[in-house]
């Protein structure tokens, strides 16, 4: 029988090394933009020192939620600053039906909408944990159509990604002032993103231009990557465990490959 301190110490060792040690700090972050007060949500491991390569994260048509703050600690975990914005503003986190409308606010006010993205993004800019020469973004659903409304506003960042968001814009020709490159990760059968849309989003980044990736999941439809989508692909929206899995692999390799590391 080996002797029973060395088994301790190897396995102190290892959840000293695992990243599940990880000391992972989350906590709310108010800002103002004009009038209206919003509520982000930061994330990092403090037991890391210095500066990092930074991902702001916009949220789904329901605001800020569990899923986002998930989505900022895995990110922590990997050695990122993580900033999930608010686009609604504090305490605004409307559920179906009323998420439609208080997306489509922004959705029919692209300003406005770039206007909150913008805020959003100085905030991560501004975090002490943040690399600001490596920066990124990533969204879901309603955010998806927004980190590509953020890129079509110039922002000087490394790259942004969509997940199963919206691609249509009233403006297509501001994809010349995208100055980063694009990642979209998109359900192939996604009902709320037709056909046609996805072939005038592939001509608006061609036309300008853009170095782009668009990745379509068979099989999967609108938010994929949602647990709480539920499990029947026939409403529209559902939860799909292999393509959610592949995006997220897809998103890591393209900040490797973006940021140089």
């Amino acid at each position: 029988m080996k002797p029973l301190r060395p088994i301790l110490a190897a396995a102190a060792l290892f959840l000293l090394l695992s990243p599940l040690s990880a000391a992972v700090t989350g906590k709310a972050i108010e800002y103002p933009v004009g009038e209206v007060l919003c509520e982000g949500w930061h994330a990092f491991d403090d037991s890391v020192a210095g500066k990092r390569p930074a991902i702001l994260i916009v949220h789904q048509w329901t605001g800020l939620s569990e899923n986002e703050k998930m989505r900022a600690e895995m990110l922590a975990k990997l050695g990122y600053n993580v900033f999930a914005l608010d686009i609604y503003g504090k305490g605004i986190r409307p559920q179906p039906p009323e998420s439609a409308k208080e997306s489509g606010k922004y959705k029919e006010n692209r300003a406005l909408f770039r206007k909150r993205l913008e805020a959003g993004l100085q905030v991560l800019r501004g975090l002490p944990q943040t690399d600001p020469e490596k920066i990124a973004a990533i969204g879901y659903c309603f955010g998806g159509t927004g980190v590509l409304e953020l890129a079509r506003g110039g922002a000087k960042i490394d790259g942004v990604v969509s997940f199963h968001g919206g691609l249509g814009t009233p403006t297509p020709d501001d994809a010349k002032n995208i100055a980063c490159e694009v990642l979209v990760l998109h359900g192939a059968d996604d009902p709320y993103v037709p056909p046609a849309e996805v072939e005038a989003f592939h001509r608006e980044m061609k036309a300008a231009g853009v170095k782009y990736e668009f990745v379509a999941y068979p099989g999967a439809v609108h938010a994929f990557t949602q647990k709480t989508a539920g499990d029947d692909p026939s409403k529209g929206a559902a939860y799909q465990a292999e393509a959610d899995a592949k995006s997220w692999e897809a998103m890591k390799a393209f900040f490797d490959r973006i940021f140089g590391s």
